[in-house]
């Protein structure tokens, strides 16, 4: 491969506004929930869904709304509760289920946090692939809190969704595509948000490495294993 033909990559940023988000079925239960906020009928809300399924979409608009800091669930500790909500609304702490699966999630820290966000009526969004029922969890009290949360999950996309998914990924990476080329993926990639990710990376690094347009035949190519896919 020579100089000319080495894909470079120069990163791409995900649209994340509220009119970027694209409502569907399978979501709009969830969108809902973070649309309402500060309206809900508690202070707290789990929100599950697969990877790639719209969740990090979500919290950046609910995080945009309140001004609520967002940590990542295997970071908390004992003392960041009252630090979390010094002069905030609102907290998110995401990836709860995969941080309690790595042996990384404090969870008497966890408990606190959700303790104090009840004492300082302020709002908290916790997220994870897995609802919170299947969580992990060794804290009997912390599980108790979390069954009598409300909670709300992001479901399999459908078609229309996964199209839309589809195109909205390859505009991210500054890709333009046809609606041939979005109906032969649909047809024969796996049906989750998670696969439509990975399978617009591939051809979009596949296209630069070869400096080929994406299109069917590239696609066939890259499906059926006739295409180089890199480093």
């Amino acid at each position: 491969m020579t100089e000319a033909q080495l894909p470079l990559d120069l990163g791409h940023r995900p649209a994340l506004s509220a009119g970027d988000f694209l409502v569907a079925p399978c979501n709009q239960q969830a969108h809902g929930w973070i649309a309402r906020w500060p309206d809900w009928p508690g202070p707290a809300l789990v929100l599950s869904g697969p990877a790639g399924s719209g969740k990090t979409h979500l919290v950046h608009l609910f995080a945009a709304a309140s001004g609520a800091p967002v940590l990542d669930a295997a970071r908390l500790t004992v003392d960041d509760p009252p630090r979390l909500l010094a002069g905030a609304r609102a907290v998110v702490v995401e990836d709860c289920d995969r941080a309690a699966a790595e042996g990384r999630l404090d969870q008497a820290a966890l408990f606190h946090l959700i303790n104090l966000v009840r004492e300082s009526r302020a709002h908290l969004l916790l997220t994870g692939r897995d609802s919170a029922a299947r969580w992990p969890l060794g804290l009997p009290d912390l599980m108790s809190r979390l069954k009598a949360m409300p909670a709300v999950a992001i479901g399999a996309p459908d078609d229309a969704l996964l199209a839309a998914v589809l195109v909205k990924l390859f505009a991210d990476r500054q890709v333009k595509v046809g609606e041939e080329l979005i109906g032969y993926l649909l047809g024969r990639m796996e049906r989750s948000f998670a696969a439509a990710a990975a399978l617009v990376e591939t051809l979009d690094r596949v296209s630069l490495a070869g400096q080929r347009a994406v299109t069917v035949p590239l696609a066939r190519a890259v499906l059926e294993g006739d295409a180089p896919l890199g480093g």
